[in-house]
């Protein structure tokens, strides 16, 4: 039987005694409990990655062919070390990033009103309606670069842990479980992907059952699948391959792997004289499988204003988190 996370959960209406069974929108202040409730299941859900040291980039397969045929800034793979740190085994969620920006008096920032013209194509809301693409255990897609690195910071400074998006290197290394040569970041190595999307999008039907272990579809399709759908890497993290694209915060680079630091690589400094561009990683979330692309080695800039990305947050320490 397939691992189906969060998919179902919605045929069940009393896992909805906790999150409601109407599609109100959500106020615009976060309660206490509510934040408090968002800071414990950040620490529950935290995967211990142990450091060590691995070939970062495209390494290849058997037959010493890329997995990654069109680009060649992932290449040269070069040997790297890495602390130990801990990463959430899901993409942050609308309901999660929504609790954020209440808490920060800036959920009302991002509507057509008040001139963020994305709002009417995608909503930067969160809702209890399973068939939405904004229901609250469905991935969040951030209005731009400084709310993903400030929901992180916001982590940071509720706990006092070192809560921050990954680097490059770190969300590589988990999504590759450690660094195995594989090209997926699903329980297998490959990918089977879900096939609910193919139809056209006005007749698809979010309460079809999941299929396969992974959803990569163009990000102009804005239907997602709740996360922890399906099954999660060996390191039992879900969604680095598919759903929705990644943040992280260093600093776009196409030559990285030429020049990059051997211990923890990080890419702290902006590149004189480029657009001002962050890595974005999974470009399985935008859904280009063409030439390898929705491999776990697809890295490309994008804009800090883009609004298609997701995220999940790392804490840097080199001791599990209790």
């Amino acid at each position: 039987m397939k691992f189906n996370g969060y998919s179902f959960l919605f045929s069940v209406c009393a896992f909805f005694t906790v999150y409601g069974c109407s599609d109100q929108v959500e106020e615009n202040v976060s309660s206490p409990d509510e934040i408090e409730s968002l800071i414990t299941r950040a620490q529950q859900n935290l995967v211990y990655v142990e450091g060590g040291e691995f070939y970062f980039g495209d390494v290849g397969n058997d037959d010493g062919e890329p997995f990654n045929s069109l680009l060649d800034n992932n290449k040269p793979a070069i040997k790297v070390k890495l602390d130990g740190y801990s990463i959430s085994k899901y993409e942050t969620t609308w309901g999660e990033l929504m609790t954020y920006l209440r808490a920060k008096g800036r959920a009302g920032q991002y509507t057509s009103e008040n001139g963020f013209t994305r709002a009417a194509i995608l909503p930067v809301t969160a809702n209890a309606d399973p068939l939405s693409p904004n229901y609250r255990h469905k991935p969040a897609r951030s209005p731009n670069f400084s709310e993903a690195e400030g929901y992180c910071a916001w982590l940071a400074e509720r706990t006092g842990l070192e809560f921050a998006l990954p680097t490059e290197a770190q969300w590589e290394y988990a999504a590759r479980s450690r660094g195995d040569a594989v090209p997926y970041a699903t329980e297998t190595g490959s990918l089977e992907n879900d096939s609910y999307l193919r139809r056209p999008s006005q007749y698809v039907d979010p309460s079809t059952p999941v299929s396969g272990n992974g959803l990569v579809y163009s990000s102009v399709e804005l239907e997602r699948r709740p996360v922890g759908s399906y099954p999660p890497n060996p390191l039992g993290i879900h969604d680095m391959t598919g759903n929705v694209p990644e943040w992280t915060r260093d600093w776009y680079y196409e030559d990285f792997y030429q020049f990059a630091e051997r211990d923890n690589p990080h890419a702290s400094e902006r590149p004189p004289g480029s657009k001002g561009e962050r890595t974005v990683r999974d470009w399985a979330g935008h859904g280009d499988t063409v030439g390898g692309q929705d491999t776990v080695f697809g890295r490309s800039g994008v804009s800090l204003d883009s609004p298609r990305q997701g995220f999940r947050c790392v804490v840097n320490s080199s001791e599990p988190i209790e």
